[in-house]
């Protein structure tokens, strides 16, 4: 009626391409009420702890152009757009912008050197394809949805990161993102708790290759990995590389000391990455970066302008120590591969400091005794460990159960001398800020 004037508003569930119409007008998504991008869409996310709805309103008063809510008290108005659920929205309308885009993805995971692979791949394709990637780690359910979105209509290169903690996850992300190709760093000592062992783990990864070779996509591997040999030795569309086996792209290993330097045909490439364990992240990327026909010069130039940071596999120096700080991240094999690279490396000391390692479970007790004996078998200058796990080993070491004391003992007896120190933890240690005490 002309006396009235109602401005009509949703309040029953909308689908998904009328969410994606407003997407498309408003192409910026916020998930967090403290931290609003003008003119974006809110998507109300509950957490164990928080129920997302509750904040709509806050979100569009900080200049939200809509926000996605799932429970109908909330949806109050016409910029409040109501769905049954809002994380699986959200996952759908990544899904469904990635339909829309003519972008080649290719899909990563592993227990180690995820984000560093993803980093190296990245920009090596950049050199020549209009290029993207997953900032940062968000490789999870909610961070994969995101990184989708963020797909630009003249991208032509997508790079997505997925981690897992569990089984059946990896399946997930690939029906959420749909790769074209895919490449599974290593299989390690990782999540043990939510996998349930290494052979979980080794399952859980697979899930990439096993949703590749249903779809007929190709795959990447490191051909001089068994377990990755065995898992693709009778599919037909793969492309790997080797230090040795002449049926795959021959890279040569040239060591790690202290940077990773590797050769491809008559290209030399040294690396500023620390820790031999890298060279098959570089050689993920150079090998990629060959099959999409990037210039060999151009690769080298992209693997060899990456600095590390974030505190993954950073070469520091303090007066006449040098420190490999690789303090983002630890479990096992990552562990024992970082203390195989100290051993292997050319110092006139050498020193380790090692934190607790978490989401090991019910072998966490075994896996920190085993990485403190292979430490302790080094006959390092000295050897510092440091948390609860790694305290209660026996281990011939200086063991502190809290940073706290570790850091006390350093104050009192600072390290002294010419040398290097590794210094690794899981996340959740921080270990990092241990140079601003050194």
């Amino acid at each position: 009626s002309p006396d009235f004037s109602v401005r009509a508003f949703y309040i029953y569930p909308m689908n998904i391409e009328e969410i994606y119409s407003r997407f498309l007008e408003h192409p910026s998504i916020s998930t967090d009420s403290r931290n609003v991008l003008p003119n974006s869409l809110f998507f109300a996310l509950k957490g164990p702890s928080f129920n997302g709805n509750s904040y709509a309103a806050e979100a569009l008063d900080k200049g939200a152009a809509y926000a996605v809510v799932d429970e109908a008290r909330f949806a109050t108005n016409d910029r409040t757009l109501l769905v049954p659920n809002v994380l699986k929205c959200l996952q759908d309308l990544a899904t469904h912008h990635r339909r829309q885009s003519k972008a080649t993805l290719i899909a990563l995971t592993g227990s180690n050197g995820k984000t560093t692979t993803k980093e190296l791949i990245s920009r090596v394709l950049e050199r020549t394809f209009k290029t993207q990637a997953t900032v940062g780690n968000l490789n999870n359910h909610i961070g994969v949805a995101l990184t989708l979105l963020q797909i630009r209509k003249d991208t032509e290169m997508m790079v997505v990161e997925m981690g897992a903690n569990h089984q059946k996850e990896i399946a997930f992300l690939c029906a959420l993102a749909e790769p074209d190709y895919g490449y599974i760093t290593n299989f390690g000592k990782a999540h043990l708790e939510g996998f349930g062992g290494l052979e979980g783990v080794i399952i859980g990864k697979s899930e990439m290759y096993d949703y590749l070779m249903a779809e007929g996509k190709t795959v990447f591997l490191n051909a001089d990995d068994p377990i990755q040999r065995k898992k693709l030795e009778s599919y037909v569309n793969k492309v790997g590389f080797s230090t040795s086996d002449p049926g795959y792209f021959r890279i040569e290993n040239q060591g790690a000391d202290p940077f990773v330097t590797l050769r491809a045909e008559d290209t030399a490439i040294e690396t500023s990455l620390s820790g031999g364990y890298n060279f098959s992240n570089c050689a993920a990327a150079l090998l990629i970066g060959k099959y999409f026909n990037v210039p060999l010069s151009e690769i080298r130039i992209a693997i060899e302008s990456y600095i590390p940071e974030n505190n993954r596999s950073q070469l520091l120096r303090i007066g006449s120590l040098d420190i490999l700080l690789d303090a983002y991240n630890a479990n096992p094999s990552s562990m024992s591969a970082a203390l195989e690279h100290l051993k292997a490396l050319d110092a006139p000391k050498k020193l380790a400091i090692l934190g607790d390692m978490f989401e090991l479970g019910a072998d966490s007790a075994s896996e920190h005794q085993l990485i403190a004996e292979q430490a302790a078998g080094l006959n390092l200058d000295n050897l510092m460990l440091v948390g609860k796990a790694f305290f209660a080993t026996t281990a011939e070491a200086q063991k502190f159960k809290t940073f706290e004391a570790l850091v006390e003992f350093l104050e009192s007896s600072p390290i002294k001398g010419s040398g290097t120190l590794l210094i690794k933890a899981s996340r959740g240690m921080a270990l990092e800020r241990l140079v601003n005490y050194l």
